[in-house]
Order: structure tokens, then C-alpha cells, then sequence
């Protein structure tokens, strides 16, 4: 792997923060198996949406309600 500094001037420690970085970042990518499953996204959870209780129908509750027909 060769990385060019394109601009700038960079620190000797500022180019090993850098290549740290990079290198984190291709051990995390080289350790997950190449064909699991993306984690879930919290939107598409079906948890969240189960996590809180329906509420229940009051006196007057009819009057929200509407069924077209």
C-alpha cells in the first residue's frame, strides 16, 4: 500500500495518525466476513415500533375514529 501526501506538509506524527487511522480502518474491513449481513438499520427495526403499548379507546373515542367507505 503507498500512500502519496498530494498538498500540504504534513508532521512526521501527523502522517503516522493518519496511516493509523487507515490502517484501523482495513484490519475492520478485512475482519468482517465478506458475506454477512449489513447490521440493521434502527428505522427498519421492527422493535421500535412494538416497544411502546397501543393505547387503549376512551369515552370518547368514537369521535377520532374514521372508517371511509
Amino acid at each position: 500500500m503507498t500512500i502519496k501526501v498530494v498538498r500540504g506538509n504534513p508532521t512526521p506524527e501527523e502522517l503516522a495518525a493518519a496511516l493509523a487511522v487507515v490502517r484501523a480502518r482495513a484490519a475492520a474491513a478485512s475482519a468482517e466476513p465478506s458475506g454477512a449481513p449489513a447490521p440493521r438499520d434502527a428505522w427498519s427495526d421492527p422493535s421500535r415500533i412494538a416497544a411502546h403499548s397501543v393505547p387503549r379507546p376512551g369515552p370518547v373515542s368514537w369521535s377520532r375514529t374514521y372508517w371511509p367507505a
